[in-house]
């Protein structure tokens, strides 16, 4: 079961209680499910509770995760469901839905991670001259069309603001090449001012995300050489967790004018899938989406490092 599949799941589920009258709450258009912050949390939490329940008063957000909880046990691909917090609900799914997942992931291969989401939306942007502005132009369009939008570059459109890097495109092309050059420009947020500091660059180092990223690629590409198809070990969950979030992570990108989004998502399943030995789909899969993201962003992804 993908986030999205999931996401389903949950709105279906929030619908059938109002329809059986056990919730009076109004039915959202899309609930988001996401990764839990720490291990031991479930593969997946939801707020929903918490956000139908504004303006309840105490307590209500409890009420609300109970009844959802009680019917999303139920679910086809569900194996655990707990409330957390103030009304937070984690979902543990049966192994079978890691395994779809990664069937998912291995059978769109260079599409996983692209979508329709954004099918219908045109988005009209502002031309661009300043080096990084004009890099987070170019990846945002392409984000946007590979979400199912459409895109166009015109004299009053949207504005896609970022912090100017003050160095030329050509002077940093010297000093870092393409990969390291364009990571730098994308990876820090907009309102951030980038770090195109060499040393921190293009060191083949641990502190590098960069080359963490590349290099839990090549790794991934070289464990589908000679990992064995092996059962699902606790570790495994998190890693999941990021390889299905990733075509949302892509969608919000888009949405959001950011595509420092995929430069940390991709971060995070470097450092999800390094430690440790990796079953080879796990690994076929990590190194798709890791070649994936650093395509989207413009960035190789070399199979040797």
């Amino acid at each position: 079961m993908t986030p999205a599949q999931l996401s389903r799941t949950v709105l279906h589920t929030v619908r059938r209680a109002v329809e059986a009258d056990e919730l009076c709450v109004d039915v959202p258009e899309r609930v988001k499910v996401q990764t839990p912050p720490r291990p031991g949390c479930g593969d997946y939490a939801t707020n929903v509770a918490l956000q139908l329940a504004r303006g309840r008063g105490p307590g209500a957000a409890a009420g609300i995760a109970e009844v959802l909880r009680r019917r999303l046990v139920s679910a086809p691909g569900v194996a655990a469901v707990e409330i957390a917090g103030p009304g937070f609900l984690n979902i543990t799914l049966e192994a079978g839905a890691h395994e779809q997942l990664l069937a998912v992931v291995l059978e769109q291969g260079d599409a996983y991670g692209l979508g329709d989401g954004l099918a219908g939306v045109r988005a009209r942007f502002a031309p661009a001259d300043e080096v990084r502005a004009a890099l987070v132009l170019h990846v945002v369009i392409g984000l946007v069309e590979g979400c199912g939008g459409s895109a166009d570059v015109e004299v009053g459109g949207e504005v896609v603001a970022v912090r100017g890097a003050g160095v030329g495109a050509r002077e940093l092309l010297t000093r870092l090449g393409s990969d390291a050059a364009r990571w730098g420009l994308l990876r820090p947020a907009a309102h951030d001012l980038p770090d195109l500091e060499p040393a921190h660059l293009l060191s083949q180092r641990e502190g590098n995300p960069l080359f963490r990223v590349r290099y839990a690629h090549a790794l991934a590409h070289r464990a589908v050489e000679g990992a064995v198809d092996g059962g699902e070990s606790a570790d495994d969950a998190v890693l999941l967790g990021l390889l299905g979030d990733f075509p949302r992570t892509v969608e919000a990108a888009a949405r959001h004018r950011a595509p420092d989004r995929v430069a940390r998502h991709l971060v995070a399943t470097a450092d999800a899938f390094l430690p440790g030995t990796r079953r080879k789909r796990l690994a076929e899969a990590t190194g798709i989406v890791l070649a994936n993201g650093l395509r989207l962003l413009g960035i190789s992804a070399p199979k040797r490092i």
